[in-house]
């Protein structure tokens, strides 16, 4: 069961400045957004994927994650509704879709035990980038 996480938007700002907290502490202010109670992982799956927050972009997002793994009652609906709401976005949800697949299964993740890394290191490891390792 999903629970809350321990930080608000002001102490995620508080993180390292390249760290996936700093950087979801941004994306709150920058879109003027709160953080809703056991929502932060899908608001994380906004950054990692560039999903954008208006509808369509929602709907996309549920698509990617349909591609990546996730399978639910709420996912599955969303998925129904937009394409009957916004069918001429129906190739933008395709693209989304194989997205999902190419990425490493992430949408499982509980992304509070990560607040602390790198945000491009995180973002690149879903994606299968190469991260180059300094020694």
């Amino acid at each position: 069961k999903k629970r809350q996480w321990q930080f608000n938007e002001k102490q995620l700002l508080e993180f390292q400045e390249d760290s996936l907290g700093r950087k979801l502490g941004e994306f709150y202010r920058k879109h003027g957004f709160s953080m809703i109670p056991r929502m932060e992982n899908h608001d994380v799956h906004h950054l990692i994927t560039g999903c954008g927050t208006n509808f369509e972009d929602e709907i996309a997002m549920q698509f990617l994650l349909l591609g990546n793994g996730k399978l639910n009652a709420h996912l599955l609906a969303a998925i129904v509704l937009g394409t009957i709401i916004l069918p001429e976005y129906v190739k933008i949800y395709i693209k989304a879709y194989k997205k999902g697949q190419k990425m490493r299964a992430f949408h499982h993740w509980d992304f509070e035990e990560l607040l602390w890394q790198n945000y491009e290191h995180v973002k690149d490891f879903i994606q299968q980038k190469e991260t180059m390792v300094l020694h």
